[in-house]
């Protein structure tokens, strides 16, 4: 597999933001559902998914950045680092080794051919213990790589993300499963299905899940609460009254206390969204007073009455 870097498109110091935005864009872009028509959107889709999950790993991004692991995350040369009392040209590159080149071994007197045979299995088929046959030895084949990751969208609606409720999705397979999602779910959010990739010479990948939270006509999410204005009528606001208002969970009944201004906010507790401590935020609502489409009969019972107060003063007007 090429650079993750290069692959996402970011430079080396991109932060974990920089790197999450622009595999969301390539995402969206090549994702499998988008590109019928471009056989090699799901492989370039696969590369990209993996170029992330290692970048947003920031133990595995670290090893990858020293040289420690590769673009696969599998080990890289086990020998790296043990060259630093060589000279460049090194074993099999035409290079030769010199008597200062072992600077810091052992004393003038040392047996160089003890080492030699040490590191290249001499000495009539000896082998250093450590080195498994020296550098003449083959490296041990890589293990057999699991099969790609499979990408799918999940879209949810707004009621069922704030209440947490349990989504059908089908795989690939044409299996389908319930999923449960995970507490302070948001758009964008990410979940993996271990083994529910495509088959491998090493097993199965994973299926990645990416959330889609849905809009609302009226419900509007303010971080773990839920906003909504309700309409109440005049007589409603001046006597009293009990009211239904909805929520993600059902309607409620609410009591609304006579003389009561518009504008006013009540808190449904318990009636919000998921947090991500897996409670619940609250439900604010705001009380709209609504005139009656006929004002007529309103105007001619209020004939000669004039409210003297000023609404307004407390704005320095």
């Amino acid at each position: 597999m090429a650079d993750p870097y290069q692959t996402l498109g970011v430079a080396r110091t991109a932060s974990e933001a920089e790197i999450k935005s622009a595999y969301r864009k390539l995402a969206k872009e090549l994702h499998p559902d988008r590109n019928k028509d471009r056989p090699n959107a799901a492989e370039r889709f696969s590369e990209v998914t993996k170029a992330y999950d290692l970048l947003s790993d920031k133990d595995k991004r670290a090893q990858y950045d020293r040289g420690e692991i590769d673009a696969e995350g599998n080990p890289a040369n086990p020998f790296a680092g043990m060259g630093g009392g060589f000279r460049s040209g090194g074993v099999g590159q035409g290079g030769s080794f010199r008597a200062e080149d072992f600077q810091g071994f052992g004393n003038g007197d040392m047996d160089l051919s003890d080492l030699f045979e040490g590191l290249f299995g001499g000495g009539g088929g000896r082998r250093s213990s450590g080195m498994g046959g020296g550098f003449g030895s083959q490296r041990r084949p890589p293990p057999p790589q699991r099969g790609a990751d499979i990408a799918y969208r999940l879209a949810v609606s707004f009621v069922d993300a704030a209440a947490r409720r349990d989504q059908r999705i089908t795989l690939a397979d044409g299996k389908t499963i319930d999923l449960k999602l995970p507490a302070g779910v948001e758009d964008g959010t990410q979940m993996r299905l271990k083994g529910k990739g495509q088959q491998g010479p090493g097993g199965a990948g994973d299926g990645i899940v990416t959330v889609s939270v849905g809009g609302h006509p009226f419900y509007v999410r303010d971080g773990d609460n839920i906003r909504l204005d309700l309409p109440v009528t005049l007589d409603e606001a001046l006597r009293g009254a009990q009211v239904k208002c909805p929520t993600v969970d059902g309607p409620v009944m609410l009591t609304i206390k006579p003389g009561t201004h518009g504008g006013t906010v009540m808190r449904l507790k318990g009636k919000g969204w998921t947090t991500r401590a897996g409670g619940r935020g609250d439900q604010m609502v705001t009380l709209e007073i609504q005139l009656p489409e006929d004002t007529e009969e309103l105007a001619k019972r209020l004939e000669g009455w004039q409210d003297g107060s000023n609404p307004r003063a407390s704005l320095g007007v």
